[in-house]
């Protein structure tokens, strides 16, 4: 099997890395905006670099894996799609509904696969909640407290195309909320702070995010989010029901201290990023594309699933922006849309 790697920055690095070494991709090809960065880093695994994407197709792959900037992955899904090829891509599909809904229709209008990046699906830890919630060891869920704080802030230059704290980073608790539950969400109300860096200020976004969310059979959910957990990366998720309560996340290397005299010490060596943090699952969810490529597996992921973690991060938005509750209903794209 020969992939085309789209983007080689540093989620591009790590997945070329793992298909590299993959038993049934014998060969990929790489390129990027920089085309030096994809020929180092095909040189270092001994791979070939294009010069640009046309040539991922006129030199022929069996199979696309998109990690370029989030403003092309709706055209490079596109596409793909055209020419038949799965296609893996980084969320988000693209960075509004509109773009969103397009190029699921392109995907499904040609009858082709696209596989999404929400790795936490593909995590030990979120899936034996899963199983958990599924299996009734809980009883009736009432309350999931989720949360995502990463220990600095991305460069200033990424927020004005990151989406926002709510698209950009939040838009993991939203889909695993799902994922583990089986519940849609019906109703959000958000808010956020810009009292951090002026740099989240100037480019119209919020520094840490918070958000209640309602679902579907009358579970409460919390979600929050911050770019500035100087303590290191800590993502967890809480589940409380009626009969027993779990927790994702909390281990030796969790970055929090407990005031208790007896309580547990300080992680020694906290955890410092989601590459570190998720690196099992990064590799089991590429090793899954390729399953699904092969026509092993159904697809854990696709473009609808993608769609609707974007519908909650959109309405979250909204409710930040206007100071109200909003209603899933309120958020373009909740039922199937036909596409010419």
């Amino acid at each position: 099997m020969r992939i085309g790697v789209i983007g080689t920055g540093r989620i591009g690095t790590l997945h070329a890395h793992t298909l590299s070494r993959h038993r049934d991709v014998g060969s990929l090809i790489l390129t990027d905006a920089d085309p030096k960065r994809a020929q180092a880093l095909a040189h270092r695994l001994g791979e070939t670099a294009a010069p640009g994407v046309d040539e991922i197709y006129t030199w022929g792959v069996d199979a696309v894996v998109i990690t370029a900037a989030t403003s092309a992955h709706a055209e490079l899904i596109g596409r793909a799609a055209r020419a038949g090829l799965p296609v893996f891509c980084e969320k988000p599909i693209a960075l509004d509904l509109p773009g969103t809904l397009q190029a699921i229709g392109e995907v499904e209008t040609a009858g082709t696969v696209l596989q999404m990046g929400f790795q936490r699906r593909f995590d030990r830890g979120y899936a034996g909640a899963r199983e958990a919630v599924r299996s009734g060891r809980l009883g009736r869920l009432h309350t999931v407290r989720a949360m995502t704080s990463d220990p600095e802030p991305p460069p200033a230059g990424y927020l004005p195309q990151s989406g926002g704290l709510f698209r950009d980073t939040l838009i993991h608790d939203f889909d695993i909320l799902r994922w583990v539950t089986g519940r849609e969400v019906t109703e959000v109300y958000a808010t956020g702070s810009d009292a951090g860096p002026a740099m989240f200020r100037d480019a119209a976004d919020i520094d840490t995010g918070a958000a209640l969310l309602t679902l579907d059979d009358g579970t409460l959910a919390t979600v929050t989010a911050t770019r500035l957990n100087g303590a290191g990366y800590d993502v967890r998720m809480e589940l409380a029901g009626e009969r027993d309560q779990i927790v994702v996340g909390l281990d030796d290397r969790t970055p929090i201290a407990s005031t208790e005299p007896t309580g547990p010490p300080a992680a020694d060596k906290p955890w410092t990023g989601f590459l570190e943090r998720f690196g099992p699952a990064y590799e089991a969810e590429l090793s899954a594309f390729v399953e699904v490529v092969l026509g092993e597996r159904a697809n854990p992921c696709d473009g609808r699933e993608a769609l609707q973690a974007l519908r909650i991060a959109e309405a979250c938005e909204i409710s930040r922006r206007e100071h109200r509750p909003v209603r899933l209903a309120e958020i373009q794209g909740g039922a199937p849309v036909p596409f010419g």
